[in-house]
């Protein structure tokens, strides 16, 4: 697994006793460190009426990023295509990349990244969206497309730029959708593990050769946190058990310091629920991510593994990502 790519997803998570711009900030520092790590990527998710999270506009956060540094990837992770429309998409992202060019991924998404009702504010009431999202694909190709030259409706800029395009998913349709596409596959596991080996294995059956792909490339997204101990990874590791807790039982909260134990000790329906949420989730040294890391990306054919770090203290999550680079990152 030598060439096993490593890379970041961020929310801009915010924190307790801090705010959207703290959390942006963080999102840079994290950046420009990764970077220096040799971190393939970092992408941002959409999310939206979620009072902790600060990457509701995501092309507006990839861009800033993306000044902050100068060789790391950026993009996202993803963009949730049903609230846009292709065009917009194509416009923006195309804008993305002729200011930083060859450093920016497109990673689309079919879920809402939001409750029903601000789904329904997003798309003005139109649910069906969804329904669309292969073809919404296509379309925004045919945007990014050199070839479009003759059509009535064209994105500038944006036509013409070579901006690959990931599926996200944690089902598998998702994972049919990004064989038959001939397209990258990111698999959401850091929160919905439970059709991971599924999905891995009807991407890699299933794939069909395309101009943008010759052969399936898989990305996993997993939780790891680590640290100089065993039982220092396990300590911090209850900031990212008790956030999962509270988005479970919709008691949501900013990032908060670890605690002895879970918040949810004793309680058995949600010790199991949250167990079942983050299993995909690596906790130790620099001996037990490499170990347990390298064993799950070959298990599961991953070409790349992306990290979240839910870890409060921001200098021991950067310490993470250095832990994290020397157990998995070939220097």
């Amino acid at each position: 697994m030598n060439s096993l790519k490593i890379s970041a997803l961020e929310l801009a998570t915010i924190c307790k006793n801090s705010n959207p711009s703290e959390a942006i900030e963080r999102a840079v520092e994290g950046a420009q460190h990764i970077e220096k790590l040799g971190y393939e990527r970092m992408w941002f998710a959409e999310h939206h009426n979620m009072p902790h999270i600060a990457s509701s506009a995501t092309s507006v956060l990839i861009g800033h990023i993306a000044g902050k540094t100068s060789t790391l990837r950026v993009g996202s992770g993803g963009i949730m295509l049903p609230n846009h429309t292709p065009l917009v998409v194509a416009e923006q992202f195309g804008t993305l990349e002729s200011i930083y060019p060859g450093r920016i991924d497109l990673g689309l998404g079919r879920a809402p990244g939001t409750d029903q009702l601000t789904a329904m504010a997003l798309r003005r009431n139109n649910l069906n969206t969804s329904f669309y999202f292969k073809d919404d694909i296509l379309e925004l190709q045919k945007y990014l497309d050199e070839n479009n030259v003759d059509a009535k409706v064209r994105a500038f800029p944006g036509e013409g730029l070579d901006i690959p395009i990931y599926i996200l998913g944690s089902s598998t349709d998702s994972a049919y959708l990004a064989a038959e596409l001939g397209l990258p596959y990111a698999f959401a596991a850091h929160f919905a593990p439970a059709m991971l080996r599924q999905a891995s294995a009807i991407y890699h059956e299933k794939f069909q050769p395309s101009q943008y792909l010759e052969q399936p490339y898989f990305i996993i997204c997993v939780n790891i946190v680590a640290a100089d101990t065993v039982e220092e990874a396990n300590f911090l590791s209850t900031s990212l058990f008790n956030m999962f807790a509270g988005i479970l039982t919709n008691l949501r909260k900013p990032l908060s310091p670890p605690t002895e134990k879970p918040i949810y000790d004793g309680i058995p329906e949600i010790e199991q629920a949250v167990q079942s949420m983050v299993s995909c989730t690596f906790i130790g040294t620099e001996k037990e991510i490499r170990e347990d890391v390298l064993t799950f990306a070959e298990e599961y054919q991953a070409d790349e593994i992306m990290t979240t770090n839910y870890i409060f203290d921001n200098q021991k999550r950067l310490k993470a990502f250095d832990i994290i680079a020397k157990a998995l990152i070939q220097n």
